[in-house]
């Protein structure tokens, strides 16, 4: 009886297709028909929302990204100025950057705060989400406290470890060395200050980094850790031959997030030195920045070795990228 109901169904409907194209029998060519144009409109309304986005992405990044190459290889007094005040110099900017002295400390600077401060930073993260995923209660608070300074503004959480927690007088951290009967130290002193910076940073950065290694490890199935623990594997092993070969993908992700996040490392720099620039603090995007307008007592611009800094940042993304492609292949892994 159902049957019989849905073949009635589907001959009524067949009628009146055969009435909608002129009463014939409704041919295989009249379905292609249909199908071809309503195939023609979908590509016609799929390059109507693609082709703004093209547009955007040639506006906003591509040509940015050409421009500043191109002015690498140009003196420029001013990034204002035209096209025909550019005066070509080949290499040359490239070479006065990095035989800088300047330059060559922020570059130092910056390879230690990627180095030190991504150990610490990826460690800490890894063990805190480890530690989270493992079935502990009260997840969630320690998830979002351990997050919480990521939402803080980095103004904020820099101005509260100059002013609470470094501060000589009555800093958090010399209260309490003055409580163990120890003598207070000056935190942000020129041979302490880049250590201090170095570790605000850190603490507030650890947070971000556990979101995307949690959610890796919530992405392994159960049913691996259930099968090793039947074959006797205990915690520890379970962590070094399944958790880490399948977390390949997700440091790769973290390193070049955290790569990408040094190398645009301004804002605590200029915090920790707010008056003029120093050499405990500086960075290369600070560089880059009194290159292009000039600092404090010198007034001389160079948009054109500017740009050759950032090209340079952009270039040591890449590497980074393509080393870790390299290295942490997880294109093998299936679960």
């Amino acid at each position: 009886m159902q049957q019989a109901k849905i073949l009635q169904r589907l001959w009524t409907l067949y009628i009146k297709e055969c009435w909608k194209t002129g009463g014939g029998a409704y041919s295989v060519t009249s379905f292609g028909q249909k199908g071809e144009i309503r195939n023609e409109k979908n590509k016609l309304f799929i390059v109507g929302f693609i082709t703004p986005c093209i547009l955007a992405l040639v506006v906003m990044y591509l040509y940015p990204v050409v421009r500043t190459v191109i002015m690498s290889f140009f003196k420029i007094e001013s990034v204002t100025s035209s096209a025909s005040e550019w005066s070509f110099n080949g290499l040359a900017n490239y070479a006065k950057v990095f035989s800088s002295p300047t330059f060559q400390r922020a570059a130092t600077n910056i390879l230690i705060i990627w180095l030190l401060g991504g150990i610490i930073i990826l460690s800490f993260s890894l063990l805190f989400s480890v530690i989270i995923t493992s079935g502990i209660r009260f997840k969630k608070f320690f998830r979002a406290a351990i997050y919480l300074p990521n939402i803080i503004s980095a103004v904020a959480l820099a101005t509260m470890w100059i002013q609470y927690i470094y501060n000589q007088d009555y800093g958090l951290i010399n209260q309490i060395l003055r409580t163990m009967g120890l003598e207070g130290k000056n935190w942000l002193g020129t041979d302490m200050k880049f250590w201090a910076m170095l570790a605000a940073f850190t603490f507030g950065a650890v947070g971000y980094y556990m979101l995307i290694f949690i959610n890796g490890i919530e992405q392994i199935p159960s049913d691996i850790y259930e099968a090793a623990t039947i074959d006797g594997a205990n915690k520890v092993q379970q962590f070094g031959r399944i958790t880490m070969p399948l977390l390949r993908g997700i440091f790769k992700t973290n390193i070049t997030f955290w790569s990408v996040n040094c190398v645009t490392f301004y804002l605590w720099s200029k915090m920790f030195s707010p008056v003029s620039t120093e050499a405990s603090t500086i960075t290369p995007v600070v560089y880059l920045y009194d290159t292009v307008f000039g600092t404090v007592g010198n007034v001389q611009r160079d948009a054109g070795a500017g740009a050759t800094i950032g090209v340079v940042m952009a270039i040591f993304i890449g590497i980074v990228y393509f080393i870790m492609n390299r290295l942490l292949k997880d294109d093998d892994l299936e679960y």
